[in-house]
């Protein structure tokens, strides 16, 4: 627990007074000491830091305050109560910046707060030491507040390990690919230990590689030297015979406690697993969880005797055999098992977890449930206080498992949504995500595609040899980096992923072709640095100095030539450059020797399919080359291994990528835009969790239940597990003042299409046949984004709505939930006078214009809808929206007088035509009339920002699951 910001004159002049009489430690001194400091790494200033970062980032802070976390109005609150005066805030501040990252985002039912800062201090050991860990690891003081923080709003959710009562909390922590998953949830089990849970067991991957790599970070990071020795003694090597890491290369990266932690009035953690023994049984029988008492006549859970008990760990894999082991070991233990305080960390939750059967073959509606499923299941039962903590990357099929069923992991107690961390390359990297900036106005600088993306189409040919070339030559940066004072712990790997295919005779057929390439590329020839020398001078030159001008790089290739031999050296160590990861069982792993924690340096290209996805972490993975076509969202987000950490090569980083493949017969898919239309999707739903977690007089507004509708609203592409669970919850109403309201998926038979733009007709025959400037609508001193013209109308809420209501979608309710919402902006909920609409034309160059239903000539405009589905991707354009933004924002503070006033709403209105090209777009056009049956009228809403009521709830839900089976459905939010 941090201490709360105090007056700091007050708070020196006392500890000046009794232990350092005669010291000066006035505000004056401490300003001079800090800026006599250099660098954030001094101690003073690495000090402060700490405490500003922490009382910054705090969500629940324990003084009074009314500001936000991670802001500049909760710096200034912190430096009132120090009483500090300006000149010291600017100096602070500018060692200390404030970090303007968001929090984790919560949605949970209400819960008994027992996870005080009094409490979580009271009996602090090893989340301290992990603290302490992670400075060690050079981890900033904003990402180790950051991690304090969303830990707690995990922990302060479980139960209370000293509670009578019965109760298990099941939850959802949702991450990043590749993002440090781990790390939070080793900071939760450290925080839960300390508060008094006795028996941990983490659920990890379905390979003992995955599992062993989740064992050493836990061994390393939370266990410590001392809890592994048990006593042994180092100098002895008959006394360590048998115990792991001793002679590990990172053995001196272990936390050191200091002593036994029970020497220490604290209490040992035993292993029941180790890096090398996954769980075959309690090692010394059931006696392993005997937990001795200090009173025999109270239960474990009781304070007397819990935390002076040893905490039990197990790191177990999601194997069959493993898990009904410990299931059974656990059925012959009885009485104490409903005494023990237990957690169940499920990493990637979604894979294995998840009961995939169907509904309709369950017997008697009793569930069948997958054996993972079943054993997870069996588990909760067998330990009643047990709590389940899923996490993953990817949450659509958790949150669609049934509420009703008690016995399943649905999280029904809260989901937890992380920011992706400091460092972190996320999709954000690698997408232009609402650049307003047209192609020929990206650069390297300014555009990440242009920066780390490289097509792989039928113009540019496969471009395999061209990646090769740049997996040489960023192992040669990364060594010439190295050589120049770069931190070389994060070039110890350097790897490349190439992932074709699922199939493992096209990984063989590959990996021999890469092979042959490889030795016919001719790196140490004069034409093989030839090529080298160009491909460095016109992309990694370029890039580089656009990015990374603040690290060492090569003025010349000839500098950089003597490290290429050197990389060319260790990829081709062994003789074979290639590695095939495409196999099933553990003994295929273990012969690899890919385990990245062991093997000193790989320096491989891995050739490989769904082994190379989920819960395995490529180390130092530079150069990818990525052509599998995939149907779900969810494994398309788990093949997205270049997201994660590049430290000293983040402008290295490069991803090939198919434009034009093959998935079916008669159609390709654009793998660049599946990524970012997934990844779209996934920023939104996280988006509307941020925006509904708020409280509304004390009461969330959005619980786990109330989840799946945002899903099922927007990800129509989820895996098929998801679906069944669709009939869960019925999404009533979304509000949206201010905000964009964009539906995606129309009709596509062409009878619905032209009965839709007819009922079109009133409004579109009221645009005006001359096109104005959009700029025509800001108020003095305001102007649009970037410029475009129009045809400009305007028309009554009541004529719009009905417009609306009448029009049929690709999915029976598809619109109902927005138009729930709009129908009450007639005064019952909020009032809206009328609608400015937009109808935006393009460019003269590539406009095609026509009358639509009678209309004048509107300039008609193509989309395409995602591969195989019936949705578009976005429909207006990003400047379009940002014009339209822009006016809502303005408007709030307008007058009635003006354009948009705050009671008018803005409609941009799109005549679309699908195709692929403009030749599409013309032949629904015959002389001058558009063909109905061909035309999609689509439009984005943006509702006036005072367009709700005073009680600011966005959501109405109803929702139904398997507990009111054949009753009406069930109202889980109120009116």
């Amino acid at each position: 627990m941090q201490p709360s910001p105090r007056k700091f004159r007050t708070f020196a002049e006392l500890i000046a007074d009794e232990d350092f009489p005669g010291t000066d430690l006035s505000e004056e001194t401490f300003h001079t000491r800090l800026a006599n400091e250099e660098a954030l790494g001094d101690p003073l200033t690495a000090l402060w830091a700490r405490f500003l970062n922490a009382w910054d980032a705090q969500d629940t802070p324990q003084w009074p305050t009314e500001t936000d976390p991670r802001t500049p109005g909760r710096r200034a609150a912190i430096y009132d109560r120090l009483g500090f005066g300006p000149a010291l805030r600017e100096i602070l501040d500018a060692a200390v910046p404030v970090v303007h990252a968001a929090g984790a985002t919560v949605i949970a039912k209400e819960h008994i707060p027992w996870y005080t800062p009094e409490r979580a201090m009271a009996r602090a050991y090893y989340w301290p030491a992990y603290e302490q860990h992670l400075r060690q690891k050079k981890r900033s003081e904003a990402t180790i507040a950051d991690l304090r923080e969303a830990t707690r709003a995990v922990v302060e959710r479980l139960t209370d390990p000293e509670q009578e009562g019965l109760r298990q909390a099941k939850g959802l922590v949702v991450g990043h690919v590749q993002s440090g998953k781990t790390a939070n949830f080793t900071g939760v089990i450290a925080r839960s230990i300390d508060a008094g849970y006795r028996l941990v067991i983490v659920l990890s991957g379905t390979l003992n590689l995955l599992r062993a790599q989740t064992q050493k970070r836990l061994d390393m990071e939370l266990v410590g030297q001392e809890n592994i020795l048990r006593d042994a003694d180092l100098s002895d090597l008959d006394s360590v015979i048998g115990i792991d890491y001793v002679h590990d290369e990172d053995w001196p990266k272990f936390v050191q406690h200091g002593g036994r932690p029970s020497a220490q009035q604290s209490f040992d953690i035993d292993r029941l697993t180790t890096r090398d023994k996954d769980y075959k049984g309690l090692g010394e029988g059931i006696r392993a969880l005997e937990f001795e008492k200090r009173d025999r006549a109270k239960r474990l859970y009781d304070p007397v005797n819990l935390h002076h008990a040893a905490a039990r760990v197990l790191v177990v894999k999601k194997n069959k055999a493993v898990l009904t082991k410990l299931v059974k070991d656990l059925k012959q233990i009885r009485g104490i098992l409903g005494e023990i305080p237990a957690l169940i960390i499920d990493d990637e939750s979604d894979q294995a977890s998840v009961n995939t059967t169907d509904p309709k073959k369950w017997r008697n509606n009793a569930p069948t449930r997958t054996a993972i499923n079943g054993l997870i299941s069996q588990l909760l039962k067998l330990l009643p206080r047990a709590q389940y903590v899923g996490y993953t990357a990817t949450p659509f099929a958790n949150v669609f498992v049934d509420p009703g069923d008690a016995e399943d992991i649905f999280p029904s107690d809260f989901l937890i949504s992380l920011e992706s961390p400091d460092g972190y390359m996320g999709v954000r990297d690698f997408h232009d995500l609402d650049s307003p900036l047209s192609d020929s106005e990206r650069t390297p600088e300014n555009s990440q595609e242009k920066a780390h993306v490289r097509s792989i189409t039928s113009k540019t040919g496969d471009r395999l040899q061209e990646a090769i070339d740049s997996f040489v030559l960023t192992g040669a940066l990364k060594l010439f980096r190295a050589d120049h004072g770069v931190d070389a712990d994060p070039f110890r790997h350097h790897t490349m992923l190439v992932h074709e295919s699922v199939r493992t005779d096209d990984h063989d057929d590959l990996s021999r072709r890469i092979k042959s390439m490889w030795h016919q590329a001719g790196y140490a020839s004069a034409e093989g640095h030839l090529r080298l020398a160009a491909r460095w001078e016109t992309d990694f030159r370029v890039v580089s100095e656009a990015r990374a001008a603040d690290l060492p790089n090569p003025g010349s290739y000839d500098e950089l030539r003597p490290y290429v031999s050197r990389a060319r050296q260790l990829i081709n160590s062994g003789g074979n450059p290639v590695v095939v990861v495409n196999g099933n069982t553990d003994r295929y792993f273990d012969q690899l020797d890919l385990d990245f924690d062991r093997t000193p340096r790989v320096w491989k290209i891995l050739v490989g399919g769904t082994k190379l996805s989920r819960g395995f972490t490529v180390e130092g993975l530079t150069v990818t080359y990525y052509r599998r076509t995939a149907r779900q969202g969810d494994t398309l987000m788990q093949m997205g291994r270049w997201f994660g950490y590049r430290p000293g090569y983040r402008d290295l980083v490069r991803l090939y990528i198919g434009r034009e493949e093959p998935l079916t017969k008669t159609s390709t898919v654009d793998l660049y835009e599946a990524f970012e239309a997934v990844c779209r999707d996934e920023e939104l739903f996280r988006q509307q969790l941020k925006q509904y977690s708020g409280l509304i007089d004390g009461k969330p507004q959005l619980t786990p239940n109330d989840v799946a509708p945002l899903v099922s609203q927007h990800l129509p592409w989820v895996r098929p597990s998801a679906r069944n669970k669709m009939f869960n919850a019925e999404l009533v109403e979304i509000r949206s003042p201010g905000k964009p309201i964009e539906p995606a998926v129309y009709p596509q038979d062409p009878d619905m299409l032209a009965r839709n733009t007819n009922r079109w007709a009133p409004i579109l025959k009221a645009f005006p046949a001359q096109a104005s400037q959009i700029a025509s609508l800001f108020g003095a001193g305001m102007a649009p984004p970037r410029p475009f013209s129009a045809l400009i109308s305007r028309v009554k809420h009541a004529e719009l709505v009905a417009v609306l209501g009448s029009l049929e979608w690709e999915y029976k309710g598809y619109f109902a939930p927005h138009l729930h919402y709009l129908a009450q902006l007639d005064g019952s909920l909020a009032l809206v006078n009328d609608w400015v609409l937009i109808a935006p034309q393009l460019t003269d160059a590539y406009r095609i214009e026509a009358s639509v239903a009678e209309s004048a000539q509107l300039s008609l405009a193509r989309r395409t809808r995602q591969l195989g589905k019936p949705a578009f991707g976005r429909i207006a354009t990003v400047e379009h929206r940002q014009a339209a933004q822009a006016l809502i924002d303005a408007a709030a503070a307008s007058g009635e007088d003006a354009a948009v006033g705050p009671q008018t709403g803005v409609a941009l209105i799109y005549p679309i035509v699908e195709g692929a090209n403009a030749e599409d777009v013309r032949s629904a056009v015959t002389n001058s009339q558009a063909d109905l049956r061909k035309i999609v009228m689509a439009f984005t809403l943006f509702p006036p920002l005072a367009a709700t009521d005073s009680s600011r709830r966005m959501l109405r839900f109803r929702a139904k699951d398997s507990r009111h089976d054949g009753q009406a459905i069930v109202s889980t939010s109120g009116a």
